[in-house]
């Protein structure tokens, strides 16, 4: 779609509302930024974009009267697909993109695209070290942080743009085609806005939807509904496995990695998990997915090689802040479903106060809670969902949870509790929303109070 003079609607004035409106302000869209927080600083944002050139602003109630001569409307990842006021306009035949079909319109080069439900920024931060090793243009985006919108226009024919996509981003895409994808794993997440599970693994699996023969999805042969996605995708298959051989893909044999490109090629040796410096089945699985997109790109396994065993991880995931009095501290902000908050108890090795509990999205608790093996010696809830937690902990024979009304109080708690020897884990199975405004803030306000202690 030719862009210049074309009446073009941004639903959402956060980061990607902004980048799409500095990418179509580049493009000579007319535009109109529109945000349901009347409460946004206006001026604010015009600063931001640079004055009010080809921009319109409105927040708060939104004027049915500019759905008149709309061209195109850009819905931001945290806008709801199924809202009235989009499905009247998709209705209206106005097309609805998301801000990552917008960057790939507008953009250039090949993207690897990773989804999933957990792993995600481990396997797509560790894709981004390997290929700024390969290759002179990359661009790591994405649900990661950085908005896809925000580099479009720096890329050019010859660069890689990694990407992130949540769930949320795949479910408004049209043209969008990755060259190498990976769906990582699926578990139940954001059923508060999907609503069913058929919805969720729909938006995950569209990120092969437009992929041919020539193109390559990674799959995990260990998780029973990304082996099912194979069966109807037109792209080409590879998988990565934890606790099989294959004949063909990328797998873990007793300690070691081993690539194996073609059936009847004899595999090849990436490096022993002792080598790596993150630990965990889950994080031998993002290594896993990552070395096979790079490889399948064509990426020198030698490269490959170099880059995972140089590889730290990623802030707020399992990351180990400091010992105080005895007592280990561990950030894994990042646990923001019950699926990943399992993979954080999996890496203790140390009796546990564990901190869970935030927004709800309408997760079940109870496999979490199993999982604690007897490592956790107390469960101290806050957050939106405490009650619910609490309840379900008492259902699995778990009957040491603590309610706090504050994060610090929570924190304190946590304190008062620990002996020399345990380990303190903010592993939350939730989102942070509604006491801080992401995981990011969560993890930094933790970090934050343990190097006070």
């Amino acid at each position: 779609m030719e862009l210049k003079g074309k009446k073009v609607l941004v639903f959402g004035a956060g980061l990607s509302g902004i980048g799409s409106c500095r990418l179509l302000q580049q493009k000579g869209a007319d535009i109109l930024l529109y945000d349901g927080n009347a409460q946004k600083d206006q001026d604010a944002v015009k600063k931001e974009l640079g004055g009010e050139k080809n921009l319109s602003i409105v927040f708060g109630t939104f004027p049915e009267k500019e759905m008149e001569g709309l061209d195109l409307v850009i819905i931001s990842p945290g806008v709801p697909t199924d809202l009235p006021i989009i499905c009247r306009m998709r209705q209206m035949g106005i097309p609805i993109w998301g801000e990552i079909e917008l960057a790939y319109v507008c953009g250039r080069g090949d993207v690897l695209g990773i989804t999933g439900t957990n792993g995600k920024t481990t396997t797509t931060s560790l894709l981004g070290e390997i290929m700024k090793n390969a290759s002179e243009s990359v661009f790591v985006v994405g649900n990661i942080g950085a908005p896809y919108t925000a580099a479009a226009a720096d890329t050019r024919g010859d660069s890689v743009i990694v990407a992130e996509l949540s769930s949320f981003q795949l479910e408004s895409i049209h043209t969008f085609r990755p060259k190498v994808s990976a769906v990582l794993n699926i578990s139940p997440d954001h059923l508060n806005r999907h609503h069913t599970m058929e919805a969720y693994i729909q938006a995950k699996e569209a990120v092969a939807k437009n992929q041919t023969k020539e193109d390559i999805c990674v799959l995990n042969y260990e998780d029973e509904v990304t082996r099912k996605m194979a069966e109807k995708m037109n792209a080409s298959v590879l998988y990565f496995s934890s606790r099989h051989k294959l004949e063909q893909g990328i797998y873990l044999d007793e300690g070691n990695i081993i690539w194996k490109p073609q059936r009847d090629r004899e595999g090849i040796l990436l490096c022993r998990t002792e080598e790596l410096q993150i630990l965990g089945v889950h994080n031998y699985e993002n290594v896993m997915a990552a070395a096979a997109m790079a490889a399948a790109y064509g990426v020198d396994m030698e490269i490959i090689r170099s880059t995972v065993k140089a590889f730290r991880g990623v802030e707020h995931r399992i990351e180990y802040v400091a010992e105080k009095n005895g007592v280990a501290y561990y950030n894994d902000s990042k646990g923001t479903n019950p699926d990943a908050a399992i993979k954080g108890i999996q890496a203790m090795n140390r009796p546990t106060i564990l901190i869970g509990g935030g927004y709800d999205k309408k997760s079940d608790f109870h496999e979490w809670i199993n999982s604690f093996d007897g490592k956790v010696r107390y469960l101290v809830l806050i957050g939106a969902t405490k009650e619910q937690i609490q309840k379900e902990a008492a259902e699995c024979g778990f009957t040491d949870c603590i309610q706090r009304d504050t994060f610090t109080e929570a924190m304190d708690t946590c304190v008062e509790l620990a002996h020399p020897g345990d380990a303190v884990l903010l592993s939350p199975a939730c989102a942070s929303w509604g006491m801080f405004p992401n995981y990011e803030a969560r993890g930094e306000e933790f970090k934050k109070y343990v190097l006070g202690l």
